[in-house]
């Protein structure tokens, strides 16, 4: 039987790398060997390429903070890449789900698992798939958008007109726009990274400079009492989602210690909520990830507002985790797709693209 070559893409360099190995070494720990013949591929944190030359057999998946040996570096990247049959890119955040990897798999022909490049750039940039998402009459929170500007900042409004504002003019700006608390996102960042939660005017100057340091885009939400619920979704043309899931974050909010490092934080799957609701947000879920252009998967994430019951999308994950606590595949899991036969569909998703 000639095995299909599998090349898994996995570190990169934002600062979701870390989190990239742990998904990345799930991935390879749970391709048929019997099926692929595995190349795991190794992006380091300066963007240097290597080939990971631990036998597959051999690769558990690791922790935060393991390092990766033994490597080789790859000479000549194209070439090397050229010989693969089919990449499953594991990257987060910049670099790895923005469309520009996803630009070079297209320029070489090699396919690939996961949204293409504008539904990788668009689903990354929050600010630019709240737009889309507007243009899809789907409901969202209110939200204001601005931009670092050298020692100033731009506010920019709804119709894309600038104001070049100080930080204390700009938070005054947006204390008339929006209510208290409120959540402070790099545009351009995943697993919460550089995400804060403002109560106050103090907090959200320093919560601006802190999202700052991450990406010049910042987006500005008004925070609602809300159950945080999650729904995955596969397929190409004919897309098909999972059950939901809802998050119990052992923090103030879902952020990265909680989602990765504090084991307080719980998930009920399936999520305890009226299947009038579940049934909805999986039909919102397909619309958000169709308006992107989405392809092979995407975990689409949603709140549903305590008081009202009234569903709000919240954003579009379109290269999710799949580290064992990852909720992209336990979702599916609970419908009947294992993680093997789930890696086998994206893996023909693929290449049917």
């Amino acid at each position: 039987m000639n095995k299909t070559k599998v090349g898994v893409i996995f570190g990169g360099i934002s600062t979701e790398h870390e989190v990239s190995i742990i998904s990345a070494t799930s991935v390879i720990e749970n391709l048929d060997k019997e099926k692929y013949e595995i190349l795991p591929i190794y992006i380091d944190k300066k963007g240097e390429w290597y080939e990971y030359i631990k036998p597959v057999e051999e690769i558990k998946t690791l922790e935060i903070n393991e390092d990766i040996t033994p490597i080789k570096k790859i000479e000549n990247i194209i070439e090397y890449l050229k010989k693969i049959e089919v990449i499953f890119p594991v990257l987060h955040g910049i670099g790895g789900e923005d469309g520009t990897i996803q630009g070079l798999f297209e320029l070489i022909k090699v396919p690939y698992v996961g949204c293409g490049v504008f539904a990788s750039s668009s689903g990354m940039d929050k600010v630019y798939t709240k737009i889309i998402l507007e243009k899809a009459q789907i409901n969202q929170v209110k939200y204001e958008y601005i931009k670092k500007c050298k020692n100033n900042y731009k506010y920019i409004n709804k119709n894309f007109q600038e104001e070049i504002l100080t930080l204390e003019e700009i938070t005054k700006k947006i204390e008339e726009k929006l209510k208290y608390p409120m959540f402070i996102k790099p545009s351009n960042s995943g697993s919460s990274v550089g995400v804060n939660k403002a109560k106050n005017k103090e907090e959200l100057k320093k919560y601006i400079e802190h999202a700052e340091k991450f990406d010049k885009k910042i987006l500005i939400e008004e925070g609602i009492e809300a159950k945080e619920i999650e729904c995955a979704v596969l397929g190409n043309e004919e897309v098909e989602t999972s059950c939901l899931g809802q998050i119990i974050p052992a923090e103030d909010f879902y952020s990265y210690s909680s989602k990765y490092k504090n084991t307080e934080s719980k998930v009920i799957i399936p999520a305890d909520i009226d299947k009038e609701i579940s049934n909805q947000i999986r039909e919102l879920a397909i619309r958000a990830f169709k308006a992107i252009d989405g392809k092979g998967l995407s975990r689409v994430d949603f709140f549903i507002e305590n008081k009202t019951n009234k569903i709000y999308i919240n954003e579009i994950n379109t290269l999710p985790g799949f580290t064992k606590i990852s909720m992209y595949p336990k979702l599916f899991s609970q419908i009947g797709i294992q993680y093997k036969e789930l890696l086998d569909k994206l893996i023909q998703l693929a290449l049917e693209k």
